[in-house]
């Protein structure tokens, strides 16, 4: 018997969890850096554009596939799968396939408000909902 061999079945033996294979599933999607969202929904947006359907809500980037749901932290970032009880039931409400391809002036949706990072971070730095909404009231703006 080799004389590592005896070491080596007793590590084995006593570490199962060494031996345990972990599947990991995830997608890459080719965002731009700071993609242009369009906000469809309180608190969810689309990306604008894009040839599938990817949205942003609760600080993640979506992704809806066949398969079920991907998410990431960044548009460039590694979209890894998600169970679908832990995608927010705002998105799992929208019908698939509603917002592929989507546009800011897309049918159907009536005046839904274009963003990207830029304008949300000034959101925040000023005081503002993330997210934004329509202006609802008249009169003039005072600062």
């Amino acid at each position: 018997m080799k004389p590592y061999a005896l070491p080596l079945a007793v590590i084995l033996c006593l570490c199962p969890s060494a031996l345990q294979a972990q599947v990991h599933v995830g997608i890459e999607l080719g965002l731009p850096p700071i993609p242009s969202l369009v906000v469809v929904a309180p608190g969810v947006q689309v990306v604008e554009g894009y040839q599938g359907e990817v949205f942003f809500s609760g600080g993640w980037y979506w992704a809806r596939r066949e398969d079920g749901w991907y998410r990431a932290r960044s548009p460039q970032s590694h979209f890894d799968w998600i169970d679908g009880g832990r995608v927010p039931g705002g998105l799992r409400r929208i019908p698939a396939g509603r917002y592929n391809n989507w546009h800011h002036d897309g049918p159907g949706m009536g005046r839904a408000q274009r963003m990207d990072h830029r304008d949300m971070g000034h959101n925040r730095a000023m005081g503002g909902r993330q997210g934004g909404g329509e202006h609802k009231g008249g009169g003039e703006h005072r600062p």
